[in-house]
C-alpha cells in the first residue's frame, strides 16, 4: 500500500474514533455514579488548621450496611494536594498519628471520624478553601468504587 492510502485510511479511522467520544447512551441529567451501595456518610466537615499553610482535618460519620465486605482504602480532598486517613496508634508508650490501614467494611460496621481518633488529613490546602464553604472528599473502597460527599469548610476553633 502507498504511504498516502495508509495516512488517508489512519486519518479516516481517527476521525470515527474521534466522532464517537462525545456520543452517550445517558441522558445528560442522569446520575451516573450512585456510589457505593449501602455506604451513608454524615455530618462531614474541615477543620482549616490555624497555621496557614498546614494541613487540614476532616471528620464525618460512616455508616455500612451493604451485603459485600469492603475495605475502605483512601480518601481525596478537592482543592488539596494529597489527603490521608490517618489514625492515633501507641508507640514507645506514646499516642502517635499515623498512616491507617485499610478499613474493613462489613454490613453494620459504624466509622467515625473524628477529633482525637480516625479523620483525613489534607495537605497543600488550597487557599480558596475558607470558611463558610464546602468542599467534597472522595472516599475509594477495594475494588475501586467511590463515593462523593460534601464537607462544610470551618476555621480552627468554630
Amino acid at each position: 500500500m502507498k504511504p498516502t492510502t495508509i495516512a488517508a485510511a489512519l486519518l479516516f479511522a481517527s476521525s470515527l474514533a474521534l466522532t464517537s467520544c462525545g456520543e452517550s447512551d445517558a441522558p445528560a441529567d442522569q446520575e451516573t455514579d450512585a456510589g457505593i451501595p449501602g455506604l451513608t456518610v454524615t455530618d462531614g466537615r474541615m477543620v482549616l488548621n490555624a497555621v496557614e499553610g498546614n494541613p487540614a482535618a476532616v471528620y464525618f460519620n460512616l455508616d455500612y450496611e451493604g451485603d459485600r465486605g469492603l475495605s475502605l482504602r483512601k480518601a481525596d480532598v478537592d482543592g488539596a494536594d494529597m489527603a490521608m486517613i490517618h489514625e492515633y496508634a501507641e508507640n514507645q508508650g506514646r499516642a502517635e498519628m499515623m498512616e491507617a490501614l485499610p478499613i474493613v467494611l462489613q454490613k453494620g460496621t459504624k466509622v467515625s471520624f473524628e477529633p482525637g481518633g480516625r479523620h483525613v488529613m489534607a495537605m497543600g490546602v488550597s487557599p480558596d478553601l475558607k470558611s463558610g464553604g464546602t468542599t467534597n472528599v472522595t472516599l475509594t473502597v477495594s475494588g475501586g468504587g467511590t463515593q462523593t460527599f460534601p464537607v462544610k469548610i470551618s476555621a480552627a476553633g468554630e
